[in-house]
This record gives structure tokens, sequence and C-alpha cells, in this order.
């Protein structure tokens, strides 16, 4: 029987009988796993290096917890329930893990890669510093960028792009991608398309339903939602999930079994968590908007980001999620005169839990940008990036207005 999403993630992945009746699944802490016979053995040994697919209705053993555990199974099963068009999914030790696993695994030097800017600062380093000392060369196009400015930035890697890459929205800018078109120009050149999906996904985008090949999320984020772990993720066809659960193994990005077991637990939740949050974005976003001291917000869907963002965000997403990045009037001084007075939100980054986060993108998450990098990708002094939490909205804007208030 089919069911909505909600419905299906509390059961899918997990038969209780597997386990004693256990309503839950428990942590399997084990590094190694029995086989019944040798013959067993050989046939997951040579579907988890890649030496052959499975066959129809085989279901590989388990060897060793490097390679595959229960727990990390469960929750690749069920993360896919939020994308009809995800096949299968691959867990990972952190966000930087899903994303660095998976372009390696489709990357080979003399290959080149273009990639939407600004992305997260972790990304933005292993774009311009890390795939190029592979002699992998990046290409940056600007996020927001129409089709013909995507096939632009193709055009530099001279028939040798092999993978478009887009974060949407953007980190730090909240600029949203039109994805149809960059699945168009990827289609065009046999290029894969990898999205970043974290800042609005799965809740209130399905990339894979744009045209996406690959989509990467730093599961730390909305789908662990609690701020106690640190993991990854990646989603696509059965094919390309185990292309990149090979180089997985290879590279020893797994994660481990209690990891694996608390993401699970968070996806019960995903939703209640998101629409909370997002609830409580849209209002801070219409108090920031009123009070004198603040320059600009960005927010998808918002008025200030401009009829063409509005257009992409109506078409691509169902909700505007709850990442707010503001400009106050001023430059560092005054952001941090910001940052150093607020009580609830507190001084951190990352984003996705049900507490307020508060940063600096400038001199934190993006500090490793020079400053002309900062300058083409519209990370500026006075730039503020709050991912808002389930709080109580008053409490938040009362906060919020304390802090701002000091400005005038």
């Amino acid at each position: 029987m089919s069911a909505h999403p909600q419905t299906e993630v509390l059961s899918r992945g997990y038969v209780p009988e597997w386990s004693e009746g256990a309503v839950i699944p428990p942590v399997f802490r084990t590094s190694t796993f029995v086989f019944k016979n040798a013959e067993q053995g050989k046939a997951a040994f040579e579907i988890a290096y890649g030496l052959r697919k499975a066959n129809e209705g085989e279901v590989p053993a388990l060897i060793y917890s490097r390679v595959a555990n229960p727990n990390a199974e469960i929750f690749e099963n069920k993360i896919t329930v939020w994308d009809s068009k995800a096949e299968d999914a691959v867990l990972m030790s952190s966000g930087m893990g899903a994303i660095s696993t998976t372009c390696l695994t489709f990357l080979r030097p003399g290959d080149h890669i273009v990639f939407s800017d600004p992305v997260y600062g972790g990304t933005e380093l292993f774009m311009r510093t890390i795939l190029p000392s592979f002699q992998i060369p990046s290409h940056p196009f600007h996020a927001g960028s129409s089709e013909a400015e995507i096939e632009a930035a193709v055009a530099k890697c001279e028939g040798k792009c092999k993978v478009i890459y887009v974060e949407t929205p953007a980190n730090p800018t909240i600029t949203v991608t039109d994805l149809k078109a960059a699945s168009r120009v990827a289609k065009k050149h046999n290029c894969l398309l990898i999205v970043d999906n974290t800042f609005c996904g799965p809740l209130f985008c399905q990339p894979h339903q744009f045209g996406a090949d690959v989509v990467v999320y730093s599961a730390t984020k909305f789908i662990g939602g609690h701020s106690d772990v640190v993991a990854g993720v990646a989603t696509g066809s059965k094919e390309l999930m185990g292309k990149i659960k090979t180089m997985r193994t290879v590279l020893g990005s797994i994660n481990e079994a209690d990891t694996a077991w608390l993401l699970t637990r968070s996806l019960s939740t995903l939703e209640l968590r998101m629409r909370a949050a997002c609830a409580n974005a849209g209002k801070i976003v219409e108090f920031l908007l009123q009070h004198p001291a603040v320059e600009t917000v960005y927010y998808p869907g918002c008025a200030t980001m401009g009829e063409e963002q509005i257009r992409i965000f109506k078409e691509q997403y169902s909700g505007a999620g709850s990442n707010v990045t503001f400009l106050v009037k001023g430059g560092e001084k005054e952001s941090f005169t910001v940052l150093n007075n607020l009580h609830h939100f507190k001084l951190a980054v990352s984003l996705g839990g049900v507490e307020s986060l508060i940063q600096h993108p400038s001199s934190m998450t993006h500090s490793d940008m020079t400053a002309e990098e900062k300058k083409n990708a519209g990370i500026t002094e006075n730039m503020i990036r709050a991912s808002i939490g389930i709080e109580n909205i008053d409490d938040l804007i009362a906060d919020l207005k304390g802090a701002l208030d000091l400005l005038l």
C-alpha cells in the first residue's frame, strides 16, 4: 500500500522481526560479519569491490562495517522516501565526505568541473585548491546564472567538463539556481549534474525531479536536525550509487552505526522540524525587513531577491527553508556588535538544528576565500547568516531587536 513520505519513512527499511520484534532497530556495533559459507563471502566481495553487479533479487551479505552496516542500510533505505526518483543512497562520514567521495568517483586527472559560486566554505576549498592539485581544473559560475552563463562556464573546459556542481540555495547568499537549465547543459555535454540540496532538502526541494543525477547533503544539518551528529549522504540511481559505494569502501568514508541510528531517529521528525523552523524564519524575515539597522535581507522567494530568483523559487521549491542572511548597515564592527549581544541565538557555525544559530560568513565559514573571491561571490563584511530554529518566535525576534537596536 502506498503512503505519504511522512508515513512511509516510519516503517520502510526495517522489519521488527529481524531484531526480536524491537519496534526501533537496535544499534549494530560490530566491525565484521559472519558468512553462511565461502560462496556467500566470495559473492559479497565481488559486489562490494565493483567486480560485478548484484543479480536480480540478490541481496549481498554484509562483510565489514567499512563497507556496509545494517544501521547505515536502514537509513539509506529510508532517506530515499523523500524523493521518488532516488533509487538508492550512500551514507558517509560528513557532508564534505559525501561531496569529495562523490566527485572523486566521477573525476579523473585531466577532467574539468564547473561549480556555482558561492558554495559552502569547505566545498570552496575543495573546488579551488584540492581538485586542481589532482590536475582537475575547476571553473566557477555565479549562483543563479542563466542557462547561457552555465553554458559559457562549460565552454571554458574545452570539451573536458565531466561534472556540473550546483549548491542551491547558495551558502551564504541564499541565491537559487535553475536546476532544469543546469540539467539541460549537463545533458548536452554528457556531464553529471551534482546538486547540494542541504539548505532546503530533502523536504522543500527534490532535485532529482529537475534533472539532477546525484544529490548530496550534509546530513549534519536538517536531516540530523539536533546538532549531535556529523554525517553526509548522496542519493541517485542504483548504478551511480553503486559506483560511489565502491569509492566509499576504498576511502573509508562511511559513517558508523551509532550515527546512522541517530539519523534514522531524526527522519521521523524531519517534516515537523523543518516546517516549524520555516514558519519561524518567515516571521524573522518580516521583522528584519522593517528594522532600520538592516540594509537588506536574503531569503528564498523574498521580494529583495528579484523577479528571476522568485520565478526559480516558485518552480523549484515548496518551502523557503529556515536559513536567513541579512546585511546590517555598517561593516564587520557593526556585525560583531549584533553577534556579541544575542542571548537565544547561539554564535556558532552549522545550521539546520532545532536551536537558532548565527555567524559571520566573511570571517568564519568563508574566511579562506580571498578578498576578490568574496567580492565576486557577494560575501561582505556586513553579512550575517542565521539558521532559525524552533524556539518561541517572540523570544527570537526580541533577541534580534535588542542586538540590532544597539546600531541605532
